[in-house]
């Protein structure tokens, strides 16, 4: 109903967004509903103050110590994002410039992660790494069912090795797409999948073996060269076959830059497909990932859909259809204003205050180090055994938000689930002044905890990490 020019509605509290008196207008609404669309229109300004007073609630993205993806672009890249805000990637016939800079970025990353033939390889862009991560899972079964058929075997029941500690990604691609996941459990002996008894895990209806550069747990390196050799061996002994994806969502774009000896990508020919988060390490706003095939060969054609739209004829791999293409030019301004030195001093920043953080951390009486950070700028520590019964790293965690940070904590996956681990992740952007913060806020916190003289309770323990 409408008193005194001013629309109002009986619902109860909560399902209203009121407007601060400041910014209403004569005759306009004081309140709007929150999860139907209002009667009438509001004033551009009015909007627009609400949506962004709403947003202001959320967490200070440089404080956020949680995730990978990346939260800071320079003005330029800024300016670029406005610009492009309207293009679509998938509309290749009317943003033609847009499709040659996301061939030029994936062959690009081809050569970056040495595909015997840039030119030979292919590749697509994503939405970010689990659409990648999916689309090199169908092209593995796709491949092993061919290989299948063309011998006139069953096509049933195939599975995908994986470590413990895989992304939920993955999990979600095996339910999706009808695949049985075999995890290899991770160990203090064996903390990632390393190759160790992974003979125990394959058979003839394995489609493929996911090696994690950089898990999300811990930012450890799964050691892709031990693993292939692992599956050579098994191939010597067994006649199969297996191919490896590399799931490089952080140490994709970490490893060339920082650790170019190493030896985890197309170098290895048992590797058919990497895929990275260009919103990660990148350096990219939210919205982008990669995935690149070794050759034209390791991408059955069958997987590729060419169709006619919006006036043009043209080929697509993607679980999305419409969706942005301002990221991909994002990669590209990226790619250009950084060049391989620029992004090996932001990596190699990142890393000395992760290192800076672990040496600090590792030096506290109360931690103890999972791993240092030296792979990916990430690394995780646990509560010492035996220092205190008092708290947990559940209670340091919410200490620490109250200072407005977030370090999650979490149980390490089975096998290991009785362990918790908190962990950092260094993202650009996040200096050694602002770690000398961090460094006096947790120390504070863990004072104050082993301060008290009884037990915290344990009800805001949380079960379960799947960032």
């Amino acid at each position: 109903m409408t008193q005194n020019g001013i629309h109002t509605e009986d619902t109860t509290d909560g399902e209203r967004v009121e407007l601060n008196p400041v910014f209403a207008r004569p005759g306009e609404a004081t309140s709007l509903p929150k999860f139907h669309f209002p009667d009438d229109e509001s004033l551009p300004e009015t909007a627009y103050q609400i949506v962004h007073d709403e947003s202001m609630l959320d967490g200070n993205a440089r404080l956020n110590l949680a995730t990978f993806v990346g939260t800071w672009m320079d003005d330029h890249a800024s300016k670029l994002y406005l610009e492009a805000a309207d293009k679509n990637m998938i509309d290749k016939d009317e943003y033609p410039q847009t499709a040659e800079i996301e061939t030029r970025c994936w062959r690009m990353l081809a050569e970056l992660w040495h595909a015997p033939s840039a030119e030979g390889a292919i590749g697509t862009s994503t939405i970010g790494s689990s659409e990648a991560c999916m689309l090199g899972g169908l092209a593995l079964k796709r491949r092993w069912q061919h290989a299948r058929r063309a011998a006139g075997l069953s096509t049933e029941r195939p599975n995908i090795v994986l470590s413990s500690a895989v992304q939920v990604c993955w999990e979600k691609f095996c339910n999706y797409f009808e695949v049985e996941p075999r995890y290899v459990p991770i160990s203090e002996e064996h903390k990632v999948l390393d190759g160790d008894g992974l003979d125990a895990y394959v058979d003839e209806n394995t489609i493929g073996v996911v090696a994690i550069l950089g898990v999300t747990y811990t930012g450890m390196y799964e050691p892709v060269e031990r693993i292939a050799a692992a599956l050579d061996d098994i191939q010597e002994r067994t006649g199969l076959d297996v191919r490896i994806h590399v799931d490089g969502a952080s140490g994709a774009m970490i490893a060339p830059f920082l650790q170019p000896e190493l030896s985890w990508d197309f170098r290895i020919e048992r590797v058919a497909s990497i895929n990275t988060s260009g919103h990660k390490y990148g350096l990219v706003y939210p919205g982008l990932g990669w995935v690149v095939w070794r050759d034209v060969a390791s991408l059955p054609e069958d997987l590729v859909f060419r169709v006619r739209y919006l006036g043009g004829d043209m080929p697509t791999f993607a679980l999305n259809f419409s969706r942005p293409g301002a990221q991909v030019l994002l990669q590209y301004y990226m790619f250009l204003r950084l060049g391989r030195s620029g992004y090996t001093a932001v990596q190699r920043a990142s890393r000395d205050v992760a290192l800076y953080l672990s040496d600090a951390i590792g030096r506290m009486p109360e931690f103890e180090l999972w791993n240092d950070g030296s792979d990916i700028p990430v690394f995780a520590w646990r509560l010492r055994e035996g220092h205190t019964t008092n708290w947990n790293l559940y209670h340091l965690s919410d200490r620490l938000r109250m200072k407005g940070w977030l370090v999650p904590a979490y149980p390490m996956p089975d096998e290991l689930t009785n362990i918790t681990v908190q962990r950092i992740v260094v993202r650009s952007g996040f200096s050694h002044d602002l770690a000398g913060s961090f460094l006096d806020d947790l120390r504070a916190e863990v004072d104050y905890l082993d301060a008290l003289d009884g037990p915290l309770p344990a009800e805001t323990q949380h079960g379960g990490f799947h960032h």
